[in-house]
């Protein structure tokens, strides 16, 4: 522990106590996220309860020039908590209240630290939910701060579509507040788009506006196996472009479909699969399935399963949801590399198709899940421990898939964000200068660095 961090414990231990540990294992325990194998402990972990404590936090590390990183639950996928710099790091779960739900106008307020399923379950009551699904049960902050998606995209949006307001605490621990309840606005810059998907190095978010959507009457899904990759995938590309008003479609590749049979005890056929999901009236939601068993047929669907039922259609979405550990069930014991592209839909098929003959050429495990609908799919790389020549093999699909989707004018992460895991990939995607305007930008919120340093790029 360097001589600043160490003073600035001292002053924090003060006013914090019990709530502010050096010890081992809390350290190492928000050292990390959930796919990024390379743990960096920070010095300390601090538990604020509310916005004048971290702004008290974020005053003593300005002035001592201490790194402070935000953590929500731990389950981002770059490496984006981890503290390569050591510091202080904010654990945000204890800020997790809802602070106000305004059901007529469908938006609410939250602590960073309420997580999507919480909220969802608060809200059950008032015939409002909300929508954004990216699968673990993140926080809210953490969602905000990684600009994060997931199922439910197709239909109701990203993260950046259903915020509508921050409170944030600068580096120096100002307190701002920007954006409103209004629908719209053109009262200067966005401000709230700007710290969706800052990953924390411009501020810390201690409270959020969020827009909420109303629970549809009547829910539908359906499972649909093809006999190849390229048929399940231009049968979403139809969907999409027949303008069907699709709630999810997810795709599971025959390897995920395997895992997923295994770990969630299911019976799918180990196919090249599509999860669907309609949100509407009984009457339109029956229409949707009749519409899309037509197009799925035409491309070669071997089954469709409609899951009408609660249960049924829980146990779908509970398989889907645990396709991560499922996919960790097929190499006991290996680490995880979750790779992440979104590209224009029309694309989709062409690069799916490439990954899976990439991965299969290279010889690596690697199933193929996706929220297809909007032209994203991640690759799970299954490494062995230590195997620096199959983790050189890996790197190289992984170039090529990021390569093929920038050639199709597509991104290098639809999702996930960059962190430490994907600096390179920004430069690549942008160019230098591009990427030094965002690192002015950085400078001019936080001079000195302290705010989540070495994430989305070099400083």
């Amino acid at each position: 522990m360097s001589p600043s961090v160490q003073q600035a414990v001292e002053a924090l231990r003060e006013h914090f106590g019990t709530r502010l540990s050096t010890g081992a294992a809390h350290r190492e325990q928000h050292g990390r996220g959930e796919a990024f194998a390379q743990a960096f402990p920070p010095d300390a972990v601090i538990w604020p309860e509310n916005t004048g404590e971290v702004s008290l936090i974020m005053r003593t590390c300005h002035e001592l020039r201490v790194p402070v990183i935000a953590y929500g639950a731990g389950t981002s996928l770059e490496g984006h908590v981890s503290a390569p710099r050591g510091g202080i790091c904010l654990d945000m779960t204890r800020m997790d209240l809802v602070l106000a739900v305004h059901a007529d106008d469908a938006d609410c307020v939250v602590q960073p630290g309420v997580t999507r399923e919480a909220l969802n379950t608060f809200l059950r009551d008032t015939g409002l939910f909300f929508p954004v699904d990216p699968g673990a049960n993140a926080t809210l902050g953490g969602m905000i701060s990684t600009r994060a998606s997931g199922t439910t995209t197709v239909r109701y949006g990203t993260i950046a579509h259903n915020v509508l307001a921050l409170e944030v605490v600068l580096a120096n621990g100002d307190v701002v507040r920007c954006g409103s309840r209004a629908r719209k606005s053109s009262a200067g810059y966005d401000l709230v788009r700007l710290m969706t998907g800052a990953e924390g190095t411009l501020g810390i978010i201690t409270e959020a506006t969020l827009r909420l959507h109303g629970q549809p009457e009547a829910v539908g899904s359906a499972v649909c196996s093809f006999g190849d990759l390229r048929g399940a995938v231009e049968a979403v590309i139809e969907l999409i472009q027949s303008g069907a008003p699709l709630a999810r479609i997810e795709f599971l590749d025959e390897v995920q479909v395997r895992a997923c049979n295994l770990y969630s005890k299911m019976s799918l056929r180990e196919e090249p699969t599509l999860f669907i999901e309609f949100h509407g009236t009984e009457n339109s939601v029956k229409e949707q399935f009749e519409r899309a068993r037509e197009v799925v047929q035409s491309h070669g669907a071997t089954g469709f399963d409609w899951a009408a039922d609660e249960q049924r259609r829980s146990q779908l979405w509970r398989a889907r949801h645990a396709a991560y550990f499922a996919a960790l069930g097929l190499r006991p014991g290996c680490e995880c590399v979750v790779a992440d592209v979104c590209v224009p839909i029309s694309g989709l098929a062409e690069c799916v198709a490439a990954a899976r003959r990439e991965i299969d050429a290279a010889g690596l495990i690697a199933p193929i899940v996706g929220h297809v609908g909007d032209g994203n799919f991640h690759v799970l790389f299954l490494l062995k421990p230590g195997d620096t020549e199959e983790r050189a093999r890996m790197e190289r699909v992984y170039d090529a898939m990021i390569e093929h989707a920038h050639r199709l004018d597509g991104t290098c992460t639809g999702e996930h964000g960059i962190g430490l895991g994907k600096r390179d990939k920004l430069v690549a995607e942008f160019g230098e200068t591009v990427v030094a305007l965002m690192r002015r930008l950085k400078e001019a919120w936080d001079p000195h660095d302290i705010l989540n340093p070495g994430k989305v790029f070099q400083t």
